[in-house]
C-alpha cells in the first residue's frame, strides 16, 4: 500500500511538472459485433508498448467480456467499492504488459441512481487513481441512452468502431449524429475494423468522412482501418490479445500503427485541453440532474 501512495505522489508531481492530466476516451459502436472490445484492448495494449500507463474500463453493462479477452476471472466490478472492505484498487487487477482494467458488470446501471453522498465517494475513488495513470479507455456497450450520453459528454475523445457493412455504417454515422448533437465540439475518431483490402479501408473512411461533412458539418479523425486476420480469431479463442497472440499479424501491426497516428495527433494539436476536466465534468452532471 505504501508504495503505491508513493508511486502515486510520484506520477501526481510528473503530471503537474509537465502540465498534463489523465486523458478520458471512450469507445463505443452503433451495432454489436463488429470487435469494438478486442479493438479497445488492443489498442490499450499499444499504448503500454509506447510506455503509457492506461486503465481499461469495461462499460459494456451485462455484456463484458474484457476479462474473457484476457483469459482472466474477476471477482469485482466497479460497484463493489460501495460494499463493505473493498477499495479501488481492489477492483482494479492487472493484465499482460502491466495493463490495468476493471471487469464490467450488471451492477454498473446503479451508479446513475446514487445519492450526493455516494456520487462524490465514486468520483473521488476513481479521481485518487486516475493519477497513476495517462489514459483512461472506457469500452462501452453497443447503443445509446441519456445516462451514457453525459459519460460520453465528459470525455476528452470519442472512438467508433464500425465494419465496411453497410448496416454498420449506418448505425455508425447515426451514433455519430446523435452525439454531435449534443456536443459539436467532441472530437470523433473513426475506425473500421475487418477491412478485406486497403482499397476498402481507404474508401470506407473517406465514405465516413464525407458524409459527416456534408451533413453534420463535422471533421471527423480518421484513425485507420484494420484488416480481416485470421489470427484475431484465432487469438479470441486462445484468450490472448491478438497483438500479443502474434506482433507480426496483419491485425497487430494496423493497431500499432493506429496508436501511432493517436499519439502523433496529439503531439501535433498539443494536447488541447477542453473547458472541464472529465471528473469536473462528471461531477456536474452527477450532481445537478
Amino acid at each position: 500500500m505504501m508504495r503505491d501512495q508513493a508511486e502515486s505522489l510520484r506520477l501526481r508531481v510528473k503530471k503537474m511538472q509537465h502540465g498534463s492530466e489523465t486523458k478520458a476516451i471512450a469507445v463505443l459502436s452503433g451495432k454489436g459485433g463488429v470487435g469494438k472490445s478486442n479493438v479497445s484492448l488492443n489498442f490499450s495494449l499499444a499504448l503500454r508498448q509506447r510506455g503509457k500507463h492506461v486503465l481499461l474500463f469495461d462499460m459494456d453493462i451485462g455484456m463484458g467480456n474484457i476479462d474473457i479477452l484476457l483469459g482472466q476471472t474477476s471477482s469485482h466490478t466497479i460497484i463493489d467499492i460501495f460494499r463493505p472492505n473493498v477499495t479501488i484498487h481492489d477492483i482494479i487487477k492487472t493484465g499482460p504488459n502491466e495493463l490495468a482494467f476493471i471487469a464490467g458488470g450488471t451492477g454498473f446501471t446503479e451508479i446513475f441512481h446514487m445519492d450526493e453522498q455516494q456520487v462524490e465517494y465514486f468520483i473521488e475513488q476513481l479521481q485518487h487513481v486516475s493519477v497513476q495513470y495517462d489514459y483512461i479507455i472506457f469500452d462501452m456497450g453497443a447503443g445509446m441512452s441519456e445516462d451514457r450520453l453525459q459519460l460520453l459528454k465528459a470525455v476528452d475523445d470519442i472512438f467508433i468502431v464500425t465494419t465496411p457493412e453497410p448496416t454498420a455504417l449506418t448505425d455508425a454515422y447515426a451514433t455519430m449524429k446523435y452525439i454531435h448533437l449534443a456536443d459539436p465540439h467532441l472530437p470523433i475518431y473513426v475506425l473500421v475494423n475487418r477491412v478485406r483490402s486497403d482499397k476498402e479501408g481507404i474508401e470506407t473512411l473517406q465514405r465516413l468522412k464525407q458524409v459527416a461533412k456534408r451533413f453534420l458539418g463535422k471533421e471527423l479523425h480518421a484513425l485507420g482501418y484494420v484488416p480481416e486476420d485470421r489470427t484475431v480469431s484465432t487469438a479470441v479463442i486462445r484468450q490472448t490479445p491478438f497483438l500479443l497472440f502474434d506482433p507480426s499479424a496483419k491485425a497487430s501491426k494496423a493497431v500499432v500503427q493506429m496508436t501511432d497516428r493517436y499519439l502523433a495527433d496529439e503531439e501535433h494539436e498539443g494536447k488541447e485541453k477542453r473547458p472541464f476536466h472529465f471528473f469536473a465534468k462528471l461531477r456536474q452532471y452527477f450532481l445537478e440532474r
